[in-house]
């Protein structure tokens, strides 16, 4: 992972637990068949792509309200 593409995600998503979990949602959903949504070289791995489209602004994330985060 470049930690160039890390310290420019966290300008995006400041909260670094939310960017580890947007991330390696991300990856696995690149793994299983997802397609990337932005252009990527060669030697990126999965982790790069995912940083990269949240950089650019192609992942999108909300909070879920306190009632339905507890079921309820």
């Amino acid at each position: 992972m470049s930690s160039q593409l890390l310290e420019e995600a966290q300008k995006v998503v400041p909260n670094q637990q939310l960017l580890v979990n947007l991330v390696s949602k991300r990856v696995r959903q690149l793994t299983t068949g997802h397609r990337p949504l932005v252009e990527y070289g060669p030697r990126e791995g999965w982790a790069d792509i995912a940083l990269r489209e949240i950089i650019e602004g192609k992942l999108k994330y909300e909070f879920a309200p306190a009632d339905s985060a507890k079921g309820g």
